[in-house]
């Protein structure tokens, strides 16, 4: 008995994102990681070729601002990957999802030990310690 996919099984699956160059401007869901100009390559309207890279990647480096989602956490000029836009600025963006599972810093630091439990006492390795002397095999 052989068994026929459903229709339109295949226009369903999205296809996976990945990193990939375009002309003029990122689609939306990417963010613009380089830009130059290429009228060689992008030969109808806008001659700017951009690099674009996937969102959901917790650190990203951005030409211009963070992308919705991000936080700026650094940045700097460089136009020789940037270009003219934001005059150059790269951005470090780091996903805001990621922030909300650091410890909360007006709760104070935790000690270990006590404050995690116990831990175990010097000495009490899962190993033995190695032997001081190993004596030379005979014969040698």
């Amino acid at each position: 008995m052989v068994t026929a996919p459903p229709a339109g099984f295949a226009d369903e699956a999205p296809a996976p994102k990945s990193i990939r160059m375009t002309c003029g401007t990122c689609p939306e869901g990417y963010a613009t990681t380089g830009i130059t100009q290429s009228p060689e390559i992008c030969k109808d309207g806008d001659p700017t070729l951009v690099q674009c890279v996937p969102l959901g990647a917790n650190i990203l480096g951005v030409c211009g601002s963070c992308p919705e989602g991000y936080a700026e956490i650094g940045g700097s000029s460089v136009p020789a990957r940037c270009g003219n836009k934001d005059n150059g600025r790269l951005s470090q963006c780091q996903l805001r999802k990621m922030e909300q599972n650091f410890p909360d810093s007006t709760q104070g630091y935790k000690r270990c030990p006590p404050d995690c439990g116990s831990a175990a006492q010097p000495g009490q390795g899962a190993f033995p310690p190695p032997p001081k002397y190993q004596p030379m095999p005979e014969g040698q």
